[in-house]
């Protein structure tokens, strides 16, 4: 499996055309730092007003019981506004489902989203709006465009399966 520079483009385009018909506006949290490439790619398609913040948790890719501490700077106020939750892909959900509850428990956002370019099957269910280009069929280990192995390739300018 690759996916190319052209097909990054055109999930990131189909995200952000979703986007623009939900929002007039909403803070942008990235998760860092695999959400960097693809929140920077995504922004610059938006058409409503935007601020920007961001938000980790280290974790182990399909890890469903993360554990890791949550830091979030919280460097605008978010209480009563829509966010949108940016990073490059979902794959078992563990992790998105806690900074989805971390960011609903303790901010009082009007609404909270996920936006990323790939989800994988038998993710758990985060109960919120989820926008995302690309639904895998496998569990296959992505590399590149932010997604690192060992914390390697997060720079390559395409997607791959990291052959082990």
């Amino acid at each position: 499996m690759s996916v190319t520079l052209s097909s990054i483009a055109q999930g990131v385009s189909q995200v952000a055309a979703q986007l623009n018909q939900d929002f007039y506006e909403a803070v942008v949290i990235t998760v860092v730092p695999g959400g960097i490439l693809y929140t920077a790619d995504l922004t610059r398609q938006l058409t409503f007003d935007i601020n920007m913040d961001y938000i980790s948790c280290t974790h182990t890719p399909g890890d469903r019981n993360n554990h890791s501490p949550i830091v979030f700077h919280n460097n605008i106020d978010i209480s009563n506004r829509h966010v949108i939750l940016i990073d490059d892909a979902i794959e078992s959900g563990g992790t998105m489902k806690r900074l989805v509850n971390h960011i609903s428990e303790h901010f009082t956002p009007k609404s909270v989203s996920v936006a990323v370019l790939f989800v994988k099957p038998g993710r758990v269910d985060i109960p919120v709006k989820q926008y995302f280009a690309y639904e895998m069929d496998n569990y296959d280990l992505l590399i590149g465009y932010g997604m690192p192995w060992e914390n390697k390739y997060r720079n390559l300018p395409y997607v791959a399966k990291l052959k082990r």
